[in-house]
């Protein structure tokens, strides 16, 4: 039998637990409620204020997984891999397509060239390889997807809204939707695990929940002003959800591997700033294609 105070300590601990939920809960409301019209104003403001905006994320984006590596033992070229960022975004801002794709070309081949140089004067070589394959892999999993954020939005202002920030506005509030229901449901109803090897605290009753709200937020957005049908905006909701748990999931696997809790700490109640846009990296790729394929 257990002792009167074992028996004591277990609801001790479970309101513990719970005050700190309630807690991260209330700052992440809090830097919600300051941050989100911030990010509403560049979306109004499109162009190059958009550009600047998404590049002082893909510079804190870049140094939080610098600093992950370096956790774990590894030394990316930082400053190549926040150079080939920024050519990327910068492309994504170019009315003419083929030059668009010569600069890509120039950023890719130039990072080539430059990355492996730096590599031959290091006075250990071990892990040299793996270096070298971060740092042209964290401008595809940063710059590139940041890019499409760029090309939905395009250059337009005005009111009311231009049809790229309508986009851009279904990518942003279907995540944020699918993050709050998700975070909830799973709180609430969460019993099944998702993907417990990568990360043990997402369920698929969240996952679900937070699908409903995504394809909600998806028929909110694309039906009356981008005229998109109602059977093509549930398919682009979820489209969103799935884009979103695979793009949790990525970053998760990245902690895991680089035994970390949080990317940074830069947002209080949300962790790092990866921790806040690791689903919208991939969520963008997929709204960007879908506005492609179906050419509204």
């Amino acid at each position: 039998m257990q002792s009167t105070t074992e028996q004591n300590s277990e609801p001790e601990a479970s309101q513990k637990i719970s005050g700190q939920w309630y807690r991260s809960v209330g700052l992440r409301v809090v830097t919600s409620v300051i941050l989100i019209p911030i990010v509403l104003v560049f979306v109004w403001l499109g162009g190059w204020w958009a550009f600047a905006a998404a590049l002082i994320v893909v510079a804190l984006g870049t140094y939080e997984l610098h600093m992950m590596m370096l956790h774990s033992g590894y030394h990316p070229l930082l400053l190549v891999s926040l150079g080939l960022s920024t050519l990327i975004l910068v492309s994504a801002m170019l009315p003419s397509p083929q030059v668009r794709l010569s600069l890509l070309e120039i950023g890719f081949g130039g990072a080539l060239l430059i990355s492996f140089p730096l590599l031959f004067f290091r006075k250990k070589l071990d892990g040299a390889l793996v270096d070298w394959a971060l740092t042209l892999a964290f401008s595809i999993y940063l710059g590139w997807p940041m890019s499409f954020l760029l090309l939905l939005r395009g250059s337009q202002v005005g009111w009311p809204l231009p049809r790229g920030a309508w986009w851009l506005l279904a990518a942003l509030i279907g995540v944020w939707s699918f993050d709050t229901a998700a975070f909830f449901a799973g709180r609430f109803f969460g019993r099944h695990k998702l993907a417990p090897r990568i990360s043990p605290g997402k369920t698929w009753e969240g996952a679900l929940g937070g699908l409903v709200f995504s394809i909600a937020a998806s028929l909110l957005i694309t039906v009356g002003p981008l005229g998109v049908p109602w059977y093509m905006a549930v398919l682009l909701g979820i489209l969103i959800g799935v884009a979103a748990v695979l793009g949790d999931l990525a970053e998760s696997l990245m902690k895991r591997q680089t035994h970390v809790k949080d990317s940074g700490q830069i947002m209080p109640g949300h962790g790092g700033i990866l921790d806040r846009i690791d689903s919208m990296l991939f969520v963008l790729i997929a709204v960007y294609l879908f506005a492609q394929f179906i050419g509204i």
